[in-house]
This record gives C-alpha cells, structure tokens and sequence, in this order.
C-alpha cells in the first residue's frame, strides 16, 4: 500500500507542478514565453545532472574506495548491488564527522554511494546495511533524474516570474491583474513546496525499497534514530542543493522550517518501518 500511495503521491505531484508552469506561463508571459523559461531551467539544472556526483563529491571532500580500504563497506555495498540487480557503484568516504550518507549520479551505470566517516564510526553493520540499501534504491529508480526533472519545472517557474516582473509585462492581456500579480509572488513558493514534497516521497520510496532489500527495516530504523539525534549535535555544512541527496537533513531548524525541508520527519519514517514488520 505505501508503495503504490508513495508512486501515485509522486505522479499527482509531478502532474501539479507541470500545470501550475502551464498556468503561470499563460497568466504571466503568454504561451510565447512559456517555451524560453523551460529552456532557461532546462540548461541550468541538466549541468546540475550530468555532474552532481563530481560537484557532491568535491564538497564533501570524499576519496573514493577500494575493497582494501575498507573491505566491509566496499563488500556491502557490492553484496547489496547484486542483490539489487545493479552494476557496483563507485564508494566513495568523506572525511566529515557528521553521520551521513548520500547516492549520486546521473544513472546506475553512472552512480556513487558516499558514507561520512562519522557515519562509518557510528553505525552496526545492519545499519550500515539499512543505509547502504536506501541509497541503491535511489540510485535503482532513478530519483535523481526525478528531482532534476522537477527543478527543471520549478526553475522555469521561478524564471517566468522574473521574467514578468522586469519586463513590465501589460497586465491587461493576462485577463485578470489581480489573478497575475498573485502568481507573481505565489508561484515561486508553490513550486519550490511542490517540488520539495516530491523529494519527501522518493524519501519514503527509498526506506520502503531498502527495508526489502535488507529483509527487514529495523536496521535502517535504528540509523536513522542514530543519524537524526546526531545531525542535532554534529553540523555538516553543504549547500541548500545539496540537502535533498543525504539520508538525514543535514541541516536543522524550527518547526515552521520543516515545511521547506526536502526530508520527511525522522519519526515518521521510523513508524512506516515499523508498521512493515508486521
């Protein structure tokens, strides 16, 4: 039931984003102007797809791998990719105290799962399981295509709203202005929470897939109570982009914050884990 709720919440979502982009492009700049702001987003977040994993990676000042290194991490990862049907991403380790993980790439053939040392220290292997599992689910069902196709969207919303206010567009031809000066101000916001409501689902997604993948969630239960007590105390300092791709938030804030954050709560998760033991 979680899975075909989480797949369907994702599908009406996307379907809502697209049309509120067909709304505001109609209201705001014309259909002529709908076609450049969807370029304009296109351009800037496809360069964001195709190197994300070059970008991430840098930032968190991670060195990849080999099965030398580390060969417990190295041989789960491989373990958990056969079973998954994948081909073995590259591992990679960041030197950052703060537990946390992330899975990047622009597809599976093109993938790496990133663990913090934090993380590495801090974790039983069936939470290293549970989190390394969660991981290759993203990296299995394409989330990260999913969330550069809706900042493409939300991009090119944003943009024509822009775009609408330094050109002085004649309110006139848009039917109503009230109607055009409230999308103006309220679209952005609308497309930024939409599209962060799709990062949540995928989050859902991913636990769910990764529970299967292990034979059972209390493993990635028990890390995600670890990780979020931890990112409470131990700050990783990355850039808002970069927030959705990590397991747990890496950054925290006041309740009125969760609204704009790309995870769902850690307390939520840990009961949909819960309730698929049985």
């Amino acid at each position: 039931m979680f899975r075909l709720w989480n797949n369907f919440k994702t599908t009406l979502l996307m379907g809502g984003l697209m049309g509120l982009c067909l709304a505001v492009g109609y209201a705001l700049g014309g259909r002529a102007a709908m076609l450049p702001a969807l370029l304009v987003g296109a351009v800037m977040n496809l360069f964001a797809y195709f190197f994300s994993d070059k970008i991430a990676l840098a930032t968190m000042r991670a060195v990849e791998a080999s099965h030398d290194d580390d060969p417990v991490l190295v041989g789960t990862v491989q373990q958990l990719a056969e079973r998954a049907n994948l081909p073995m991403p590259r591992v990679y380790i960041s030197p950052a105290a703060a537990p946390n993980a992330f899975a990047t790439g622009r597809g599976p053939r093109h993938s790496a799962v990133c663990v913090t040392a934090g993380l590495r220290q801090m974790l039983a292997q069936t939470e290293l399981e549970g989190v390394l599992a969660h991981e290759l689910s993203h990296i299995k069902h394409r989330d990260i295509l999913i969330s550069t196709i809706a900042a493409i969207v939300a991009g090119a919303i944003s943009w024509l709203s822009y775009l609408a206010f330094w050109s002085g567009r004649d309110d006139r031809k848009s039917g109503n202005p009230l109607i055009a000066l409230l999308l103006l101000i309220l679209a952005p916001v609308a497309a930024t929470l939409i599209q962060l409501a799709i990062s949540r689902s995928r989050e859902f997604e991913a636990d769910r897939l990764g529970a299967e993948l292990t034979g059972s969630g209390r493993g990635l239960a028990n890390a995600l109570r670890k990780l979020d007590a931890a990112s409470h105390h131990i700050p990783l300092p990355v850039p808002d982009s970069q927030a959705n791709m990590f397991i747990v938030a890496p950054l925290t804030g006041s309740k009125m914050a969760r609204l704009f954050t790309t995870h769902p709560p850690v307390e939520e998760r840990i009961e949909r884990l819960a309730a698929m033991e049985g």
